[in-house]
């Protein structure tokens, strides 16, 4: 699905540090459960690739061999911080 520009601008994206991954025996297919600790203003939430229930999304792309590789900030700032 492709969406409008005007629909981009009105997502919240914001940097976070994932803290903590687990294995998610409930899911259908195999999936992990990931803990994201996105600052002091927004705390820890928690994704998972197939949780409908998820409080944030993890944002990553196919590798070369298929695998998925996490979008990542080129240099290091603050969990929590917006994307302008």
């Amino acid at each position: 699905m492709t969406i409008e520009y005007g629909d981009f601008e009105r997502v919240d994206v914001r940097v976070g540090t994932i803290t903590a991954v687990d294995d998610f025996p409930r899911a259908r297919n195999p999936t992990y459960r990931l803990t994201v600790d996105l600052g002091p203003e927004l705390g820890e939430r928690r994704s998972s690739a197939q949780d409908t229930m998820s409080e944030v999304l993890v944002l990553g792309v196919p590798g070369p061999e298929g695998e998925i590789v996490l979008l990542t900030p080129t240099r290091p700032v603050p969990n929590g911080r917006g994307v302008y």
